[in-house]
C-alpha cells in the first residue's frame, strides 16, 4: 500500500472540484468538520454523507454515496478503519476517480480492491494537511 507523490497529489487536488465526504459531522468541533471546512474554504464543493445528519457546512447531506445526483470527483472518507470494505464496495459504484481515507484510516484489502477497480486511493493521510503541503494557501 503506497500513496501517490505529493506531485501526483497535487494534479489530484488541483483537478478536484467536489468532494464528497463520507462520515462528515455537523458538530464544529469534529475533526470532519474541521478539515472539510478547511477544504470549502480553499474552493472545493463539499457534498456530507451522513444517515445521521440533515447537513454541514451549509449543505444538505445524503445518507449513501448512491444517493448523491449531481457529479463529484473524491470521496474523502471519515470513518474507521473496518467500516472501509463497505465505503469501498460504494465508492466504485461512483463515477468517483479518487478514493481519500483520512490520517489513521486505513485497510491494505480495501485499497488493493479500490485499485484494482481502476481508482487512485489514498489511505491514513489528512486531505487538508496534502492540500496546504502541495498547493498551499
Amino acid at each position: 500500500m503506497r500513496n501517490p507523490s505529493n506531485e501526483e497529489i497535487k494534479d489530484i487536488l488541483s483537478q478536484t472540484k467536489t468532494i464528497a465526504v463520507v462520515g462528515l459531522s455537523d458538530r464544529p468541533e469534529r475533526t470532519s468538520y474541521q478539515v472539510s471546512k478547511a477544504m470549502q474554504d480553499a474552493g472545493y464543493r463539499i457534498i456530507p454523507v451522513n444517515p445521521t445528519i440533515e447537513e454541514s457546512l451549509g449543505e444538505r447531506a445524503v445518507s449513501s454515496l448512491s444517493e448523491i445526483e449531481e457529479p463529484f470527483d473524491l470521496i474523502n472518507v471519515f470513518r474507521r478503519s473496518e467500516f472501509l470494505p463497505e465505503v469501498a464496495r460504494e465508492a466504485v459504484q461512483t463515477e468517483a476517480k479518487v478514493f481519500w481515507a483520512q490520517q489513521g484510516v486505513q485497510d491494505e484489502d480495501t485499497f488493493r480492491y479500490l485499485s484494482e477497480q481502476g481508482m487512485t486511493v489514498l489511505m491514513d493521510l489528512c486531505i487538508k494537511v496534502a492540500h496546504s503541503v502541495t498547493i498551499g494557501r
